[in-house]
């Protein structure tokens, strides 16, 4: 399968579409989910073209899990969380909605449960989160 350059992702990182941005650097980016199966939910893309991981370069690999790990612990101090979940998947028989590479990134309390997938968040709520998340990131 070929990338498709009209993704929803690709039209974030071409700034066509906004997003919540928690993080950037030369090769990755990371923004809240809007449909957030629980609060600080975040997504890490590469920068770059690429579907999912079947096609992934060792570098793109390698940013985006450089990124998630630094994600990963601004959200479990932003959220006081003593657990993260991360999801990832490839390919729409695999679960994959959105044929960009991504990770989810959720912070997770103990007994917490996920929220179903598919409800829109109060864009309020994702602002304050991102300064949140963004605030913990400039103080790392």
């Amino acid at each position: 399968m070929s990338y498709d350059t009209d993704n929803i992702f690709a039209k974030i990182l071409r700034g066509e579409l906004p997003c919540h941005k928690v993080f950037e650097d030369d090769e990755t980016l990371v923004f809240l989910d809007i449909m957030p199966r629980a609060d600080g939910h975040c997504l890490v893309i590469p920068k770059t073209p690429c579907r999912n991981i079947l096609d992934a370069s060792e570098a793109q690999m390698t940013a985006v899990m450089r990124t998630t790990q630094k994600i990963a612990k601004a959200l479990m101090a932003t959220f006081d969380a003593p657990g993260v979940t991360l999801q990832q998947f490839n390919e729409a028989a695999g679960g994959q909605e959105v044929f960009h590479l991504h990770v989810h990134v959720l912070p997770r309390l103990e007994g917490d449960r996920l929220r179903p997938p598919g409800q829109m968040a109060d864009q309020d709520v994702l602002v304050a989160q991102a300064a949140r998340i963004g605030a913990v990131l400039a103080a790392m």
